[in-house]
């Protein structure tokens, strides 16, 4: 108990250099960019287009509005694909200056998510343009899209964590990682339903029960598109894949923090 009050005195005690860091990291991705944080909105809306394009065809007739469909699912990827990536080289991009001064180590990875965080809330900004455009119905349940995205930010931290501490040991975990993430976006019903395969049972039993981030965008579809709540499967099994993904990251960070220094 001690231990977890020291904890959360030292996170606030460096309250402002999270505020800092996170403002540095939105800032210095839209340097020199003519229409700066608009891009939070644009890029996104850019990539859905090209999307829906290229797979409307071939999901056209079982999807209805495919890009809502689309855009509720590539959303979360891309917020777990920027915040994991960045986190990874978090300590060993921040080497020089953890060699001069004491800082928590887990600072900088904690701000690299948030900072993704905030850059996905703003670019919810093109998914309300896509669902006016296409005159997709506003259910009362989009009021509950924090409640996944709380879900989805506290995994990622929870695998920031640990891919930032593998990342200082091993330097081609940045390498292996990129294979994964596209192995993880085919392996998401993100461009595709589900039900398209429904005859290949195993592989419906492996995103369902293996794969954490079917959980939250089945929820964040369920919310949006559909204009339902989750089911008790999915939402109950966010919140604990969530928790334990951040217990197994912050575990094995604080286990070998103390080694960094010999390896950054």
């Amino acid at each position: 108990m001690n231990l977890l009050k020291y904890r959360i005195k030292t996170f606030f005690k460096y309250q402002d250099l999270v505020r800092e860091l996170v403002q540095r990291d939105l800032k210095l991705k839209y340097r020199r960019s003519f229409l700066g944080y608009l891009w939070s909105v644009l890029n996104p809306l850019l990539i859905m287009i090209v999307l829906t394009v290229v797979f409307s065809n071939l999901f056209n007739k079982s999807i209805k509005n495919f890009p809502v469909y689309l855009f509720t699912g590539r959303m979360l990827y891309d917020f777990l694909k920027a915040s994991t990536t960045n986190a990874m080289k978090s300590v060993t991009g921040n080497a020089a200056l953890l060699k001069k001064v004491y800082i928590p180590k887990y600072i900088f990875t904690f701000a690299k998510v948030t900072s993704c965080m905030v850059d996905m809330v703003l670019s919810m900004g093109a998914l309300l343009i896509v669902m006016v455009v296409t005159r997709a119905p506003f259910y009362w349940q989009f009021l509950l899209c924090p409640v996944v995205i709380l879900q989805l930010y506290i995994f990622c931290c929870g695998l920031g964590f640990l891919l930032a501490e593998l990342t200082v040991f091993f330097r081609d975990m940045q390498y292996i990682y990129n294979a994964v993430l596209t192995a993880w976006l085919y392996l998401t019903p993100i461009m595709y339903p589900l039900d398209a395969l429904k005859d290949v049972k195993p592989l419906v039993i492996l995103i369902k029960g293996f794969n954490p981030l079917y959980y939250y965008v089945a929820q964040f579809r369920d919310l949006i598109y559909y204009g339902r709540l989750p089911g008790p499967r999915v939402f109950f099994g966010g919140w604990i894949i969530a928790f334990v993904m951040l217990g197994i990251g912050v575990c094995c960070f604080q286990k070998a923090k103390d080694k960094f220094i010999l390896y950054i």
